[in-house]
């Protein structure tokens, strides 16, 4: 790896990933690489599942769907995080 490639980083994650790599006794080029396949990895894994979970849907199902789905008070951990997300977008974070 390029040394412009860790020049990309703030260097607070820079520093932190240095001592995560020397940690594991591994260099900071490598700890760089193994963490941006891990991440590549996951974004393809989760996009295969996604695609075969999805299979035939189209968006136009899902007002069907939602009409089918059973009427019934969000489980408390669900009306949580509700609460949690409305707030959290009218202070607009």
């Amino acid at each position: 790896m390029s040394k412009s490639a860790s020049s990309l980083m703030p260097n607070s994650v820079k520093m932190a990933a240095a001592h995560l790599a020397k940690a594991d006794g591994v260099s900071l080029n490598q700890f760089i690489a193994v963490a941006v396949a891990w991440k590549v990895g996951s974004i393809e894994s989760a996009d295969t599942f996604l695609t075969q979970r999805a299979g035939e849907a189209k968006p136009s199902h899902l007002p069907r769907l939602l009409r089918a789905a059973p009427k019934v008070k969000p489980a408390s951990e669900d009306a949580r995080r509700s609460y949690w997300l409305t707030w959290h977008q009218s202070i607009g974070s």
